[in-house]
C-alpha cells in the first residue's frame, strides 16, 4: 500500500483537501447495562444487639451504600413479612461489573455486613427487545424504580424451547408481552442472564397494585410460552423503601 504525504504532494506548498468521505459511519450503539438483584437475610443474632449499636452499624452501612449513587441506579427493597428466604434486596444498574463487586465488598466490610447472609444474587444484561415496539423508550436501558412493589422472577426454559425456530420463539415471547400490555400500570423488565447463571432471563414487574400483578400472572400462565418454562423458580415480592427503612425493618 502506498503511503503519501498529502501536504508535501500539494502543488506550490498548498494543502491538499482530503476527498469528502462518502461512506456513512454508523453511530455506536448505546452501551448495555448490567443489572444486579442481590438478596440478603439477616442473622438472628442481629436482633440481640442493643439499639445504639444497631443504629451505629446501620448508619455506617448507609454511608457506604450512598457513596455509589453516582455509579449505579440504586434501589432498596424490604421483603420482611413477605418472604422467608430474604429480608432485603438491593437493585443495582450500571455499566461496570467491577463496581458491583467493589460495592459488595465494601458493604460486607461494614459491621452490619457481617450480619447479612446473601441468599440469592442474580446478574443480567440489557438487550433490545426487538419483538415489542416501545417507540417512546430507549430499550437498551432500564427505566427503574417507578413503583412501590417489585416482583422478581428468574426464568429458565426447558430444552425443547431451543428446538423451536427463532421466529416462533419471538412470536411466543411477544404473546406474553401483549398480555402484559393489557396492564398499563405494570412495568415489565426483561434482561438476559444466560451465560451469567443457570437462568435464561430475569423478568421483573413493577407496580403500585399487587392485585393487578396476580391477575396478569394468571393470564401469563395460560400462554403457550409458559408451557416451556421450568417450574420451581422463585418469585420474590419486594417493597421499595429508603434503605434506612429497610434496615430498621430488620429488627
Amino acid at each position: 500500500m502506498e503511503v503519501r504525504d498529502f501536504q508535501k504532494d500539494a502543488p506550490d506548498g498548498l494543502l491538499r483537501l482530503v476527498p469528502e468521505q462518502k461512506v456513512v459511519v454508523p453511530l455506536p450503539e448505546i452501551e448495555q447495562q448490567f443489572v444486579n438483584f442481590m438478596f440478603f437475610r439477616v442473622d438472628p443474632e442481629w436482633r440481640k444487639l442493643d439499639a445504639s449499636t444497631k443504629d451505629a452499624f446501620k448508619s455506617e452501612f448507609l454511608r457506604v451504600y450512598e457513596e455509589f449513587h453516582g455509579v449505579f441506579l440504586l434501589y432498596s427493597y424490604s421483603l420482611v413479612g413477605f418472604d422467608s428466604k430474604a429480608d432485603l434486596m438491593l437493585w443495582r444498574i450500571g455499566s461496570s461489573l467491577d463496581m458491583i463487586q467493589d460495592m459488595t465488598a465494601r458493604l460486607y466490610r461494614t459491621n452490619l455486613g457481617s450480619y447479612l447472609e446473601p441468599t440469592d444474587n442474580y446478574l443480567s444484561v440489557t438487550k433490545r427487545r426487538m419483538f415489542v415496539n416501545y417507540p417512546s423508550e430507549d430499550r437498551s436501558r432500564v427505566t427503574a424504580g417507578l413503583a412501590k412493589y417489585h416482583f422478581v422472577y428468574p426464568c429458565s426454559k426447558q430444552a425443547e424451547w431451543l428446538d423451536l425456530p427463532v421466529g416462533e420463539r419471538d412470536a411466543l415471547i411477544e404473546e406474553n408481552f401483549m398480555v402484559g400490555m393489557k396492564f398499563p400500570n405494570i412495568k415489565i423488565h426483561m434482561t438476559h442472564a444466560f451465560g451469567f447463571s443457570e437462568q435464561d432471563y430475569l423478568i421483573t414487574f413493577e407496580t403500585d397494585e399487587p392485585r393487578d400483578f396476580l391477575a396478569m400472572a394468571e393470564e401469563l400462565r395460560e400462554t403457550t410460552a409458559s408451557r416451556f418454562t421450568l417450574r420451581g423458580m422463585p418469585v420474590y415480592t419486594c417493597r421499595q423503601r429508603p434503605l434506612m427503612e429497610c434496615l430498621d425493618a430488620l429488627g
